[in-house]
């Protein structure tokens, strides 16, 4: 694919700062509309979406639906019932030093936006932010992914085909054009991906002061303690683990399971990874597939042999790799090292909290998720407060992406930023302060001079 030239890109931020200044973008009747025209052209490809969803991925076309194109769908459905009430100014309290008076918190769209979508959900991680931004009333320069070319064709006809170019546009193409486009003044940065890609991000906006959200990834530990409902958790494990290949930013990314039952839950593991896939996973119509032979080489090279447990098949022709588990590993191998971002889980026992402190806390970065199985309250919450992570679940795995309510983002090197919801409207808007005075009542003590003001003020502040 051929470099799109630095002037093109150029013209076409500039256009968009144009089309942002005529203000059309405010207004609600101009949100909704889009948001409609958004929701029905995701309907009417949905099953164009889904192929192309299994040709870059070998995507189910029930996953492609429950993880995709369903969700966006239902992004934009959540949005609209919303969306008149998220746009209202916010009424708050005066101080009393403000009185008399009123005041408002007012959304203000952001401006110009950039949003680099990932290969792992090309289509719901480019759709979702976009979707987020329309409801905030900004303008959107896209770019998918480049590992995912059949999703990004899509994308792109979509797009161009439902929108003004000065409102939202794709950018589609490899690392130069990522590079071209971050040379350019945008008014915010949404950038999903890889904590090394994102560091890049950020320096790149440093330049022009543009701020940045960041939603990266990080290795997000799954606790099982001893008195968990070891079935369930299993079941629920393999689920928020093998789903898309394992190629899933808040996959559990290893077990830490207390020695008591760690035996045994690695039976109903196998066990489940039978039943959800069969034998041999490579002829089931409901597992995905690596996405390019780099992803593939490199995951393979995290595999030890001699500890695998489940899995560790593998056919290089189809980027297959078999569900895997791998035990016995400690926090100094390979495969702690590095996010897995594929189907290899490996497992760790503990026998304290302390022990899961100490394991989890030396890894470079916050998880950007966690998930904790116990049926003990104390061991839950104990947990959760003392463990620092984006966000996560207890006796489940990956289930709060579905509830719109919770904001999903992350911590420390997992990310900056959260969306979803009005958590997303929220952070494609600017909360500007409005204090509204009284022109009628002027009260002398803030004007000088001061002389025998200040006790006063003080009796106020105090």
């Amino acid at each position: 694919m051929s470099v799109i030239q630095n002037s093109t890109i150029k013209a076409l931020v500039d256009n968009q700062h144009n089309f942002f200044r005529t203000r059309v973008t405010q207004g609600y009747e101009f949100r909704k509309k889009h948001l409609e025209r958004l929701g029905y052209a995701i309907k009417t490809h949905e099953a164009r979406i889904h192929r192309a969803l299994k040709q870059d991925l070998g995507k189910p076309e029930f996953e492609a639906y429950a993880t995709e194109t369903g969700i966006c769908l239902n992004e934009i459905a959540l949005t609209l019932k919303h969306l008149k009430d998220w746009m209202r100014p916010r009424r708050v309290k005066t101080a009393l030093l403000a009185q008399p008076g009123t005041s408002n918190i007012l959304y203000s769209p952001l401006g110009v936006n950039l949003v680099i979508a990932p290969y792992n959900y090309p289509f719901q991680l480019a759709m979702a932010p976009l979707i987020a931004a329309i409801a905030a009333g900004n303008c959107v320069v896209l770019k998918p992914s480049e590992m995912t070319p059949r999703t990004s064709e899509i994308i792109c006809n979509l797009v161009q085909t439902n929108f003004d170019p000065g409102f939202v546009e794709v950018v589609p193409g490899e690392v130069e054009e990522t590079r071209i486009l971050l040379s350019q003044r945008f008014d915010h940065i949404f950038f999903t991906g890889s904590s090394r890609v994102g560091r890049l991000v950020m320096q790149a906006a440093a330049l022009n002061l543009t701020p940045v959200t960041l939603e990266l990834g990080g290795k997000s530990p799954c606790i099982v303690h001893r008195d968990a409902n070891l079935e369930i958790a299993a079941r629920r494990v393999v689920r928020g683990k093998f789903i898309n290949a394992g190629q899933t930013c808040v996959a559990p990314d290893y077990l830490l399971v207390h020695s008591d039952v760690k035996s045994i839950f690695l039976k109903k593991l196998a066990n489940r990874i039978i039943l959800c896939y069969g034998k041999n996973a490579i002829t089931s119509p409901d597992y995905g597939r690596i996405v390019n032979d780099n992803h593939f080489q490199r995951i393979m090279g995290l595999i030890d042999p001699a500890r695998v447990v489940v899995g560790g098949t593998s056919d290089p022709s189809q980027r297959f790799i078999a569900p895997t588990v791998m035990d016995r590993v400690t926090i100094d191998d390979d495969i702690m090292q590095q996010e897995i971002f594929g189907p290899v889980l490996p497992v760790l026992e503990y026998e304290t909290m302390d022990d899961i402190y100490n394991i989890v806390e030396k890894l470079p970065a916050h998880p950007l998720a966690c998930y904790v199985f116990s049926n003990s309250r104390k061991v839950q919450n104990t947990l959760t407060a003392n463990i620092q992570f984006g966000g996560g679940c207890i006796n489940n795995s990956l289930m709060h992406l579905v509830n719109h309510n919770l904001p999903f983002g992350g911590v420390g090197l997992s990310g900056m930023g959260a969306y979803h919801g009005f958590s997303g409207f929220e952070q494609f808007s600017h909360k500007k302060a409005i204090l509204k005075s009284s022109p009628w009542l002027d009260l002398p003590m803030f004007y000088p001079p001061y002389r025998k003001k200040l006790s006063f003020l003080k009796k106020i502040l105090g």
